[in-house]
């Protein structure tokens, strides 16, 4: 199967989901938290830069899990930082 390359768009959410993920990890260590959603702590550093853009559902329902943040919850923060959406809530900002 044949991949197309991303938009710029598709960077820029990528960005903005890393960052959301980011925030959500606060001061907890990358190898915890990666570690415990069974990705290495590189790929979990790829994902809050951007660098990995469009990582697996898979990968972002385990994130989410060790986070205790909801799926809805973490693709409000993205689409909010799109703007013109209001925050789905104040959880990811603690």
């Amino acid at each position: 199967m044949v991949r197309l390359p991303l938009t710029a768009q598709d960077r820029e959410r990528g960005r903005r989901l890393g960052s959301v993920l980011r925030q959500a990890r606060g001061d907890r260590p990358i190898y915890d938290v990666a570690d415990a959603a069974g990705v290495s702590p590189e790929t979990l550093r790829k994902i809050e830069t951007g660098r990995i853009a469009t990582p697996s559902f898979a990968v972002v329902a385990s994130l989410t899990g060790v986070l205790g943040v909801s799926l809805d919850e973490l693709w409000g923060e993205v689409l909010a930082a799109e703007g013109g959406v209001e925050p789905v809530g104040e959880r990811l900002r603690r």
